[in-house]
């Protein structure tokens, strides 16, 4: 799945205006082996001293939209999304939020601004979900989300009117239990399931009733997409 164009032109624009890259495909475009995605012509000094820089970006950005699109494959046919997180690569935030979306996925926050996320750690620290509930809720705030270890802060949350709750390390029975009681008292809800989320069990995990599914892996452990530069 290619991504990076707008990384990979930027770098030569950089280096020198006048190198012209005439692109075979575009960002998002599913790719085979030995396929050519652009040429450039300009100069040989300029685009050897680019070279890698431009190869990083591209090799990256794809692998990353490559990722995502095998989960969101995976869980075809499923009501569930597939969400990234904010384990990316340092100073690469932006660009992998948007190869994730290339590859067919959604983002989740981009930072710590944009939405709520109450944590394990956070409710050790203020005694409690509700406590926590309550220092969260403010008019600016579009979403608060509390990530729950058992069935029982299930319960609490879904009362506490949070309007996501994430299922930290959930084994796939306890996600189903979750779900029946997201579905009794608070079917509006959204339910989202993280933690040690591969491609051999996001279907599995998918097929529970989840509303999304988010996936570290996509933006943290990716194999980079081999690209190479040949001058003709």
């Amino acid at each position: 799945m290619l991504c990076g164009q707008a990384w990979f032109d930027e770098t030569f624009r950089q280096l020198d205006p006048a190198i012209a890259i005439d692109w075979s495909c575009s960002d998002g475009d599913r790719l085979s082996a030995g396929t050519r995605v652009c040429r450039l012509e300009g100069s040989a000094r300029a685009i050897l001293t680019g070279e890698r820089t431009a190869l990083n970006f591209l090799q990256t950005l794809s692998a990353t939209a490559t990722a995502a699109a095998r989960f969101v494959d995976a869980v075809a046919g499923t009501s569930a999304r597939v969400l990234d997180t904010r384990k990316t690569i340092p100073g690469l935030r932006a660009a992998q939020k948007y190869a994730v979306r290339c590859g067919g996925a959604l983002n989740h926050r981009l930072g710590l601004f944009d939405a709520i996320l109450i944590k394990e750690n956070h409710i050790v620290a203020l005694g409690s979900i509700d406590a926590a509930m309550a220092r969260a809720r403010a008019p600016e705030v579009s979403l608060v989300e509390v990530e729950v270890e058992t069935l029982e802060q299930v319960e609490r949350a879904l009362a506490s009117g949070a309007d996501r709750l994430l299922l930290d390390n959930f084994p796939l029975e306890m996600i189903r239990e979750a779900v029946l009681l997201r579905d009794r008292s608070s079917p509006r809800k959204k339910l989202e399931a993280s933690g040690g989320v591969s491609l051999g069990n996001v279907r599995a995990i998918a097929e529970t009733g989840v509303d999304y599914v988010s996936v570290g892996i996509m933006t943290k452990s990716v194999a980079a997409v081999d690209f190479s530069l040949r001058i003709v």
